[in-house]
């Protein structure tokens, strides 16, 4: 069992028998009543997002889960295949599945697959990730006392706003929990 006091992002819980995992989570103390947390949930098994208040305190259980590495080896239009390390078994998962980490796989990267009661339910991605810039519009230089930023796309399809010395072909490491660029990659 898990209280709210206790969750985290990316935590996979039971609610009503199905299984969630917390996207979002914010606790709430509003006048004279009891604490609040409100959470975004997306359902593990159909994909859809939900948001729930419940009471601070209150205990959810927490879903156990098998985990094992895998390596992402392509993407076949809307599946995307992995091998495990170990048995060298090969799997197929869809990009509904795996929801955001579509945005951060590369090929070759080893990820960890999370399962519940032997189905595979989504992969733990690192907490960052070096990825390519593809393609980077001209930046203007002017209003850079607040760190002026221009947009940038990855070599995955990721669209994020980068500093303005970062060009094409530059290698930079992302941030997976929030897509936000955090500094420039050494080759």
């Amino acid at each position: 069992m898990v209280s709210t006091g206790e969750i985290k992002r990316g935590m996979t819980i039971e609610i009503d028998g199905q299984l969630y995992q917390i996207l979002e989570f914010q606790h709430i103390k509003l006048g004279r009543g009891s604490a609040q947390v409100r959470m975004k949930l997306r359902n593990v098994r159909r994909g859809d997002t939900i948001e729930k208040t419940v009471q601070a305190g209150e205990r959810f259980t927490r879903a156990r889960l098998d985990h094992r590495n895998v390596q992402y080896l392509y993407h076949d239009g809307t599946h995307r295949n992995f091998m495990d390390t170990e048995t060298y078994e090969q799997m197929i998962l869809g990009d509904d599945l795996l929801g955001d980490a579509t945005s951060y796989l590369t090929d070759g990267m080893v990820v960890v697959l999370e399962e519940y009661q032997g189905d595979p339910i989504g992969v733990e991605m690192p907490p960052s990730v070096v990825l390519k810039v593809t393609k980077s519009e001209i930046g203007l230089r002017g209003d850079t006392a607040q760190g002026a930023m221009k947009p940038a796309t990855v070599e995955t399809g990721l669209r994020l706003n980068v500093p303005l010395f970062v060009n094409e072909g530059d290698k930079i490491r992302v941030d997976t929990r929030t897509g936000e660029y955090l500094e420039r990659a050494q080759d």
